[in-house]
């Protein structure tokens, strides 16, 4: 389950990487949470890279009434084409979320430690994720999104089962291709991210909030396993 991560990357180094025409002005955030706005990356009428903001927690078409339907932050990859809440999605509305990193926690209740989960560079990634457009019965409408996890690699095995889906530079265009993509190509790119990948370091600062303001201190240097 990825349940926070961070967004902290220079607006240069994430259009460098999503390749969208758009410079939004959209604030470092070390710290996202659930029910929050976030930055997804898709393909507009054009099929062109648009940078586009949305809730975190999907919220399929279907649902009579948002607030009383549970906030779906992600979904697990092997489900999503069955899923009812997500297979229209994951056959025609596919995207990447930008992020530099995600939190995982271990230890007892009430004495959970976080960790960061990080690439080595520490530069930007894309995790898979799905969006949907709800639209209430007054006209109301929001786009929202989930994200794709996958089975554990080698480094992630230590904290947690799970992990997003990681989808790398080379795969973007087959992940967001919709129209083109066979389900059996994008059924290849839900997997665990190579285990070289990415690092593990310990949090330093307290995660038991939404602030989107919290101004982290660096992680202490060194693997944990």
């Amino acid at each position: 389950m990825c349940s926070r991560y961070s967004f902290t990357s220079t607006p240069e180094a994430v259009r460098a990487l999503f390749k969208y025409m758009q410079q939004p002005n959209f604030p470092p955030r070390p710290n996202i949470a659930p029910t929050q706005p976030v930055p997804i990356v898709r393909l507009d009428h054009n099929d062109n890279r648009e940078f586009h903001l949305v809730r975190w927690g999907f919220v399929p078409s279907w649902a009579k009434d948002p607030r009383e339907f549970s906030t779906l932050i992600n979904a697990r990859c092997e489900t999503a084409f069955e899923k009812p809440s997500f297979r229209g999605a994951m056959m025609y509305r596919r995207c990447l979320v930008p992020a530099d990193g995600f939190y995982e926690w271990t230890g007892e209740r009430g004495r959970k430690i976080p960790h960061f989960i990080r690439r080595h560079d520490n530069g930007p990634m894309a995790f898979a994720g799905v969006w949907e457009t709800w639209l209430g019965a007054d006209g109301s409408e929001f786009d929202s999104v989930a994200i794709l996890t996958t089975s554990a690699n080698a480094t992630m095995e230590p904290i947690h089962a799970r992990m997003p889906v990681i989808i790398a530079p080379e795969d973007f265009d087959t992940w967001l291709d919709v129209r083109g993509t066979e389900k059996k190509d994008v059924t290849a790119l839900m997997r665990p991210a190579p285990d070289d990948l990415l690092e593990v370091e310990p949090v330093t600062w307290s995660l038991s909030h939404k602030k989107t303001d919290d101004t982290p201190e660096a992680p202490v240097q060194g693997s944990l396993f």
